[in-house]
């Protein structure tokens, strides 16, 4: 019997598929896959690739933080933010990614201490939209409407 999977943000449902053979997740205790009759888990999700495996294709989101809990056999994925490869924007990643780099040259001390944080997790976002991206929607493109 396959998953049922439900991966939604504050905004939006980003996915809904019944039809799920395994589940590659990102969670702060490292990669796990999740097959049916998985045993019940809730773990936190990391920044990362979030693969959905489906009869005859891999479906790739951009995750970017939140929670996953499994029931029986189903997932349901509460993120801060996910993507389709097909929505990220490269150019606009490129971007983050190099301002989140310079604000990691910048100083380091007093208030400029937080935004070092928030550089850092701007750059592995920026890391995983490219990656994203790249390895899965070719080089260039501009989202499409969902």
């Amino acid at each position: 019997m396959p998953l049922a999977l439900s991966v939604v943000t504050q905004e939006r449902t980003v996915l809904e598929r019944r039809d799920v053979l395994r589940l590659i997740v990102p969670t702060t205790e490292g990669q796990i896959t999740v097959l049916p009759s998985h045993a019940p888990l809730m773990a936190s999700l990391a920044i990362g690739e979030l693969v959905v495996v489906v009869p005859g294709q891999q479906i790739p989101l951009a995750i970017h933080g939140g929670f996953i809990q499994v029931a029986r056999d189903e997932v349901t994925v509460l993120a801060d933010a996910a993507e389709h490869v097909e929505e990220i924007d490269e150019q606009r990643a490129e971007a983050a990614r190099e301002r989140a780099q310079r604000r990691l040259a910048g100083p380091r001390a007093g208030p400029e201490a937080v935004d070092l944080l928030r550089a850092q997790l701007a750059l592995q976002r920026a890391l995983v939209r490219l990656r994203v991206r790249r390895r899965r929607g070719g080089a260039t493109g501009v989202p499409s409407a969902r």
